[in-house]
Order: structure tokens, then C-alpha cells, then sequence
């Protein structure tokens, strides 16, 4: 598999999206798969070319509406386990 590009997204792509990032680093570290992840606000990700986007429940909708790059929701971005359950689950479906 190539090195993945994943983009964590909140609504103005600076906090809540960098702790996403920081804990979706540490998660992949983990499970052995390569990535670039970056950080991002709802706009610039529905015009991003990625692999993956991670985002919250609140933002999916308008992300899932505007792109057809595969969305994760993620409910706690400081839940390492639900963010690890989730990428595992997505990534390794390929």
C-alpha cells in the first residue's frame, strides 16, 4: 500500500482538527500503516485531493454532500481506541 493522505477537518482547520491529527498519527504509528496527515477546514476539504477524510458527526453531512473521498466520523478526537477501531476498520477494508 502507498503512503495515505488523510486529512483531519473541524470548522476553521486549526484546533480541534491538530488534536485529531496528533492522535491519528499516534493511532497509524501503531497499526503499522503510512500516511500524511494534515489539517483542514470544511471548504478546503471538499476541494482536497485525499484518501481520507476524519472528521465530527456535526461536520460529516455537509463533507459527505460536497466529495466522494471516503469520510470517518470520529466522536471523541481525544478517544485514541475509537479513532484506532475506526481507521483500522476503514484503512484495512481496502
Amino acid at each position: 500500500m502507498s503512503k495515505l493522505k488523510i486529512m483531519t477537518v473541524c470548522g476553521f482547520g486549526l484546533g480541534s482538527s491538530m488534536v485529531l491529527k496528533m492522535n491519528l498519527d499516534a493511532v497509524l504509528k501503531d497499526l503499522g500503516i503510512e500516511a500524511d496527515v494534515f489539517t483542514g477546514d470544511v471548504s478546503s476539504a471538499t476541494g482536497t485531493s485525499c484518501d481520507y477524510i476524519f472528521t465530527s458527526n456535526e461536520l460529516a453531512g455537509n463533507i459527505k454532500s460536497a466529495t466522494s473521498t471516503p469520510v470517518v466520523v470520529i466522536n471523541s478526537f481525544v478517544d485514541k481506541a475509537e479513532i484506532k477501531e475506526k481507521a483500522q476498520a476503514e484503512i484495512k477494508s481496502e
